[in-house]
């Protein structure tokens, strides 16, 4: 739980208070929109899942009968509906790759820092991760939430938590050694 106020504003959206509805998705939304754009790489999907967990809040909100754990609940109904976003579209894996690369392309004609272009091989890194260890490295690492808050929302254990993010910091680790641009960019 953030504070005080959002506890304030859930109980009031949980009563029927439209204005406090709108407020508290307010104070989530950006963070959970790059939450949901870091699983996906896709601007236009993040939007329409993040949508998608806005009508699953305004629905079963009234439901939640433990208003501090507002936060993991709504990420568990985010990472729900990315899960079943990649297994109904399994070409989407193929599609991503594609945009990525295109991405990737145009990215590097352009003179950028050196930041810039470890920060996107580093993206492009953890996105060819399973969708099970990024979601764990991203919540951990971009929401800064503890193991155990991780485990809470995916609705795992704390060593599953744990032994997720482990493999897939070794794979990044690996994927980093064979990546020659990002080796030359580092200087390594």
């Amino acid at each position: 739980m953030k504070d005080k106020k959002e506890l304030i504003l859930i109980l009031r959206a949980q009563s029927g208070d439209k204005e406090a509805l709108n407020s508290l998705l307010k104070t989530i939304q950006s963070q959970l929109y790059w939450y949901i754009y870091n699983m996906l790489s896709d601007k236009t999907h993040a939007k329409d899942i993040l949508q998608e967990v806005f009508v699953i809040i305004y629905k079963k909100l009234p439901m939640l009968k433990q208003p501090e754990f507002f936060r993991s609940w709504v990420y568990r109904l985010a990472t729900r509906e990315i899960f079943c976003f990649i297994r109904k579209n399994s070409s989407y894996k193929e599609l991503a790759t594609e945009n990525e690369q295109l991405e990737n392309h145009s990215f590097f004609e352009s003179e950028n820092k050196i930041e810039e272009v470890i920060l996107e091989k580093l993206s492009s890194l953890v996105n060819s991760l399973s969708p099970a260890s990024r979601s764990v490295i991203t919540l951990h690492y971009n929401g800064g939430m503890s193991i155990n808050e991780v485990a809470d929302i995916l609705n795992i254990s704390v060593g599953t938590a744990k032994s997720r993010l482990a493999y897939g910091l070794q794979i990044l680790r690996e994927k980093a050694k064979q990546d020659k641009i990002l080796l030359e960019t580092i200087g390594t």
